[in-house]
């Protein structure tokens, strides 16, 4: 088998999904459409500059779409895309299984 890997598709979506805050983001935008400065401050910590590296990749992804609505000031927001909204259940599931075993430092 040598060097190959194992499951290169399961590790290129870690690769993507491992990355920090990436998780968190798809997570709030799951409640809907966001623009920068909501999401920004729904995620503690997260500086603006990581907030858009993040959110570019993800859009090079198909994980979410940048739509652009030409008003006066323009608006912009960003929303998950059917790729993203399947990632959904797998972070419910992650969400459960740090629920039941990851421990916080304040616990």
């Amino acid at each position: 088998m040598g060097n190959q890997s194992l499951c290169p598709r399961f590790e290129k979506a870690f690769q993507l999904l491992g990355k920090r805050w990436v998780g968190v983001i798809i997570r709030v935008l799951s409640d809907g459409p966001m623009r920068f400065n909501e999401m920004a401050e729904r995620i503690p910590h997260i500086s603006q500059k990581v907030l858009s590296e993040r959110l570019k990749e993800l859009e090079d992804q198909g994980i979410l779409v940048r739509e652009v609505y030409p008003e006066s000031p323009v608006r912009i927001e960003y929303r998950l895309t059917e790729k993203g909204e399947a990632i959904k259940p797998v972070l419910d599931e992650v969400q459960s299984w740090a629920d039941k075993w990851v421990a916080l430092e304040s616990e």
